[in-house]
């Protein structure tokens, strides 16, 4: 009997079956080893044809098909080690972000999407200037539209959707690069030199399916610089979520890099703070104490803030801050989170570069010293268990400050936890430690609280 015959199979590109996934993978190992293909894969796939020669007729004339020989799984295939059975539905937080990764080479820009006159770089030596801002901005806009990831499709502005195509269109490089390219554009830096708009990138040369991955870097999510605010493209699409120094895993192996092309800031700022790039969320908000919290006061005064600060500004953050924030915020037009008092990138780059709208006048608004406390109840009303409506007028007053996060209800006369923990937030803003501290309002707390 005749050795079987075998009919030629193309894998749809947008397939998530098990079949087309492991057909994709094949051929990207296909690849020569000098256009990134894995090494191993070539001599796998060499002893794959002798075992199909020698298994099509077996002693007494018995056909079987070749695919049924046993044999090692190529790397990166679904049976390899560390590769689960079903790959097609990665977790949302798994740093390999599964066969699909972006490991399709350097491409110009699919379409006509780019403006004639306006050519992107066609090296890595070429670099067209930006800013931080303008790379955040240009990230957010696919965070926005919820991008769906692929490593075949290209979105409307011609950039691959993929980790490395979102790099590229963020960084405006007007080529679609791979995580293998990145880095000719970029130069390394530190962990204590990130800024929004430079990038962590993990590209393993060895297998580039398997873990590559990049991620842009939008400002510290905590103090302890142990989190950071991560734009990136993943399954299912792009998203900005506080995500772990570096990555989920491979920690140790994403380096960080910034895009030679950045520039320090915009022309047309005024003032000693123009130009002074974005130093991230954790800079601000209870606890901060930096020369940025004293930039921003300052930046804040000089565009109509000044009526909420009765001393400072200073390095050390206060409720002061937070309201000059929150009201030139809302001056632009920003409502919800994006005008919570405390500075993201856009504000930061509006004070910085004098762009958008003044802090309308004082006009009897918050903050104004006009405004008398009611008489302190005095300190035995805020203890556990006790009911009275001078309670619930704190709470309200706290919820109408902005610090009325831990009230699940409410707020109502009688004290409980979720009360305190909103009166300590609130002691914290103005910058007190220990004692001052505790959740218990004293006289000058509820003075300022009411002020």
């Amino acid at each position: 009997m005749g050795a079987p015959a075998f009919e030629e199979f193309d894998p749809e590109s947008d397939c998530d079956c098990p079949g087309c996934i492991h057909w994709r993978r094949t051929k990207a190992h296909a690849l020569p080893v000098r256009e990134g293909g894995h090494p191993a894969a070539h001599g796998a796939r060499r002893a794959l044809v002798l075992a199909a020669a020698a298994g099509s007729v077996l002693g007494g004339g018995q056909v079987l098909p070749a695919a049924a020989a046993p044999g090692p799984a190529l790397p990166g295939a679904p049976g390899a080690p560390g590769v689960p059975e079903s790959p097609s539905s990665p977790a949302d937080d798994d740093p390999d972000p599964g066969p699909g990764n972006p490991q399709g080479g350097t491409g110009a820009l699919h379409g006509e999407s780019r403006k004639p006159g306006t050519p992107g770089p066609t090296a890595a030596s070429t670099a067209l200037p930006t800013t931080r801002a303008a790379i955040i901005a240009r990230a957010q806009k696919w965070v926005t539209a919820k991008v769906p990831y692929s490593m075949s499709k290209y979105w409307s502005d011609g950039y691959r959707q993929d980790c490395s195509g979102f790099v590229s269109m963020a960084w405006n490089l007007g080529r679609n690069e791979w995580t293998g390219s990145l880095a000719s554009f970029a130069v390394r830096i530190t962990k204590n030199e990130l800024q929004p708009g430079d990038i962590l990138l993990f590209h393993n040369p060895a297998n580039p399916e398997k873990g590559s991955h990049v991620t842009i870097f939008g400002g510290w999510a905590n103090t302890a610089r142990t989190q950071y605010t991560a734009y990136e493209q993943t399954r299912p699409h792009a998203r900005k979520q506080a995500t772990p120094y570096a990555y989920w895993s491979n920690a140790s192996r994403y380096l960080a890099y910034r895009y030679k092309g950045v520039t320090s800031g915009t022309a047309g700022g005024s003032g000693p703070t123009r130009g002074t790039p974005y130093p991230g969320p954790g800079s601000f908000g209870p606890g901060a104490n930096n020369k940025y919290v004293t930039q921003l006061g300052k930046a804040l005064v000089a565009r109509g803030g000044g009526r909420f600060y009765r001393s400072g500004p200073g390095p050390r953050w206060t409720d002061a801050d937070r309201r000059a924030t929150q009201a030139f915020q809302q001056a632009q037009g920003w409502t919800g989170r994006d005008a919570d008092g405390l500075p993201g990138p856009a504000t930061w780059s509006y004070l910085m570069t004098g762009k958008g709208r003044d802090i309308p006048g004082a006009g009897g608004g918050a903050g104004g010293a006009q405004g008398r406390a009611p008489a302190y109840p005095g300190m035995g009303v805020f203890r556990p268990g006790r009911t009275d409506p001078a309670v619930e007028k704190l709470g309200r007053q706290l919820v109408k400050r902005g610090f009325g996060r831990y009230y699940a209800q409410g707020p109502g006369p009688r004290w409980g936890e979720n009360d305190r923990r909103n009166v300590e937030a609130f002691q914290r803003a103005q910058g007190w430690r220990g004692a001052a501290a505790d959740g218990y309002p004293g006289p000058e707390t509820w003075r300022r609280l009411f002020s």
